[in-house]
Formats: structure tokens, sequence, C-alpha cells
């Protein structure tokens, strides 16, 4: 009852302020946040931001757009975002709840179909990690039959919602492409795992779903499901025979050979573009291989033929590099408890420091991590722990921080995400910083949870 009221609350307002869909032309795209995480929200087309969008007082966003191109975009509430399907003359409402981001979405108005089909299968989707997870012991009659079953039920799902609506061809290929590239993936991934030792016919058996594939679909070069199936068969192609994947995954030399097969075998601009990017994000954020980043790079740049893409990979290793031991630890602004602006140097107070992170929307995290540093905190009296929240503070975290007893004088906020998150190359929630009593790195790159840092701090 309460999700009817709420859908006839959102059309309502939706419809008394957008003009007739005879007299648009054009993109409308607007939302309401409900406990927001942020104060704006971000349209991407794959890294390109689009624009960012602030939210009202009402908590709401709206923007015209006259010339926005078909296709797929994100829209991004930090630190989640989603994926859109925008085409000419759509005119779509969003209502999201920041604290359960995904499980709260609800489309309305022109538009709202696809994109809801989306947002269900990829909630289906989520739903069922555990479950096959726990399938991958079985053989490949099995699992196969596992896979094909859960296909047919989402191509059936797929099927009545192409019936009830007008879809265009774009519409039809990427919510079609939102059920078959994940279950490919997951045969991808199942493969990699357990088929190592397969003979050449069982291989030819298994891969004959790829023969109903597209390895060069620049519609598809920025939608997740897509992206994420490519990575997985070139991560496939790339082993060298009897070679374990899990053993060669973070090398670089495995890196410089899925850039050899996507070279080899994937076209289309956007997506090899797109694909060569994710992997040097994942050779460049494996911080192990900086040594042999340089290397890495050279190939890079041979494959690679966007000039922005290539500045942008080059940035990230040399903000990696200033984050090495003995460099000082880069500024960036930082908020206390009193809402006042610092500079993160100020914060160390010639005191070893160890920074911690968090954010509002994952408070269970929060609280694990709380636990950690009391247990840290016990063995090693000498370090001041500071936890920094990803997010600018709000009533409801001095509430909770209250609540909890928190000692506020060890609790900051980043006001610029964006910047700080580069600037100290922020990717995970459980990475840790740890400085000197001067401010100088001693390590960049912790994992909070680990027993390797636990033991590093023990050694300050």
């Amino acid at each position: 009852m309460k999700k009817g009221i709420v859908f006839i609350f959102v059309v309502g307002v939706f419809l008394s302020c957008q003009p007739s869909v005879k007299e648009r032309d054009g993109i409308f795209l607007g939302g309401h946040i409900v406990n927001p995480s942020s104060r704006s929200v971000t349209l991407y087309q794959g890294s390109k931001v689009i624009e960012m969008l602030d939210l009202g007082e009402n908590l709401r966003f709206q923007r015209q757009y006259d010339s926005l191109p078909d296709g797929i975009y994100k829209l991004e509430h930090l630190p989640e975002y989603q994926t859109l399907l925008l085409e000419n003359q759509d005119s779509l409402w969003v209502r999201i709840n920041a604290a359960a981001f995904d499980e709260s979405m609800v489309y309305s108005g022109v538009g709202a179909s696809k994109n809801n089909f989306l947002l269900e299968l990829f909630l289906k989707q989520e739903a069922e990690v555990n479950f096959l997870s726990s399938k991958y012991s079985n053989n490949q009659l099995v699992f196969n039959a596992i896979i094909d079953s859960l296909l047919f039920e989402k191509k059936q799902l797929w099927i009545q919602m192409d019936s009830l609506n007008n879809l265009s061809p774009i519409a039809q290929k990427v919510t079609q492409a939102a059920y078959i590239y994940p279950y490919a993936n997951i045969r991808e991934r199942y493969a990699l795992l357990r088929g190592a030792q397969w003979t050449s016919e069982e291989d030819s058996l298994f891969f004959r779903y790829r023969r109903f594939l597209n390895f060069g679909d620049n519609d598809l070069a920025f939608f997740d499901p897509y992206v994420s199936y490519i990575i997985s068969y070139i991560n496939q192609k790339a082993l060298k025979p009897n070679e374990s994947y899990f053993k060669v995954k973070q090398t670089t030399d495995f890196n410089i050979q899925r850039l050899e097969v996507l070279d080899r075998e994937i076209s289309g601009k956007l997506l090899r573009n797109n694909i060569a990017r994710a992997i040097a994000f994942e050779e460049i954020l494996n911080f192990t291989n900086h040594g042999d980043h340089e290397r890495f790079l050279q190939y890079y740049a041979t494959v690679n033929s966007s000039p922005a893409y290539l500045a942008e990979i080059l940035a990230l290793h040399v903000d990696i590099s200033r984050m090495d031991p003995g460099k000082p630890l880069p500024e960036v602004q930082l908020q206390n408890a009193q809402r006042e602006i610092i500079s993160s140097a100020s914060v160390v107070r010639k005191t070893p420091t160890v920074f911690y992170f968090w954010s509002q929307t994952q408070m269970n995290q929060y609280r694990n991590t709380l636990d950690r540093v009391k247990i840290l905190q016990k063995k090693n009296p000498k370090l001041r722990f500071v936890g920094i929240c990803i997010q600018p503070f709000n009533a409801l975290v001095d509430q909770v921080q209250k609540m909890m007893e928190i000692n506020l004088d060890n609790q900051y906020a980043l006001v610029n995400f964006e910047k700080a998150s580069k600037a100290w190359v922020l990717t995970l929630l459980n990475k840790a910083i740890v400085v000197d009593s001067n401010g100088k790195v001693v390590q960049g790159f912790g994992n909070f949870s680990e027993v390797a840092f636990e033991k590093l701090l023990q050694k300050l």
C-alpha cells in the first residue's frame, strides 16, 4: 500500500510540472532524493561528466536537455550510482532513498518502463549471487542447466515487458543485453575457475554460447553487464595452457596479455578504449605492481587511441607516486565536527596517525570499523586513529555519533570527495593511510582489516 501511495504521489508531482508529450522534444530528467548522502547528483556518459545537478531545498533536481544523444548513462549520488537508458522525448522522474539506494529506486514518466526493467533485472541478479556461488562446484552439464533456467526466466520477463511497450531498437538491444550478458559473464567466470584442465572438445561444447554474442558493439560500450562480460572473455582468452587465473590475475604480465587479446579480438573504437581503460585501472591500482607500471603503460599507449583516457591513466600513476613512503601526505580539505574547514596537515599534531574511512550509507561498516579501531588502539596506544567520512557531516551523523559516544576530536569529513579521492587515491572504504609524526607517508595503501596491516602498525 505504501509503495502505491508513493508511486501516485511521484507521478502527480511529475505530471503537474511537465509539458505534454506533443509539446516536448529532447530529454527531461528529474528526481527526489530522500536521506541524501551528498548535496548533488551527477549524470555521466561513460567516464564523461554531462552535468552535476545540485539538490534544492526540497531535495529535488531536474533538467531539460535539448541535444543529449540517445544511449546509456549513469546517475551518481555518491557513493552509489545506477545505469539509465535515455532517449529523445523521454521525460523521466526518479525517486531514491539514499539509505537503500538500488532497492528504493522507482522511475515514473515517459521512459520509465525500460529503466524499471533494467533495475528489476539488476536486483534479481544481485539476489542470485550467493546461490550461484554455491554452484561452481558442479560439472559443466549441471552448471549450464542452472544458467539456462535462470536465463529462460529473465527472457520471459523481457518478452512480457516488450509486449507492453513500444521499444525502440536501441531500447530492445540494451534491455535484452541486460539479461543475456550477465549470465554469459557467469559462464566465463565458471570457465576461469574450472576450465584449466578441459580438453579442446570440452572447451568447444561449453563455449557454444559465444556464437550468439557480439564482441564489438559500441552501443553497449558503457553498459556494465556487457563490459563485464567482455573483460571476463578477455581474461579467459589471455590465459596460457594450464595457467591458473587466480595465480596470475594480479601480475603485470597477465594484464599486458589481456591488452594483446583486446587488440586482437575486440572491435569497436569506443568499446576497445573503454575496456583498455578498465584493464589499465586494474593494473595501476594494484600498488604491489608499482615498479612494473611503466612497462605496462608503454604497451597500453599502443592499444588505447583516446588521448583523454591516456592522460587520465598517467595522472593516476602520478597520484599514486605521490603516496609513496617518505613523501608528505597530499593536503586535502576536511570538515571537523564543528563544521569548520581545516587542512588535513593540521590533523597529524606531531603524532603518528592512522586514517580510516567510512560512509554514511554504510553504517554497519562504520560500526565494524570502530570495533576494529578499539582493538588496534589498545595494541598501539601511541598511535592516533582518525576517522574520515567521505561525505560532509549532517545532523543525522551528529545524532548517531553522540549515541555511539564517539570521540569527535578524531572524526572528520571530506569537503570535496572528488578532489580528495584523487589526491589520496581512495578506491575502497577499507583503505587506511598511515603517516609519521611529521605527516610523511608510511603506508599509503593499507587495508584496515588485514593482519598484515596490524603487523605494520606494531613496527611504528
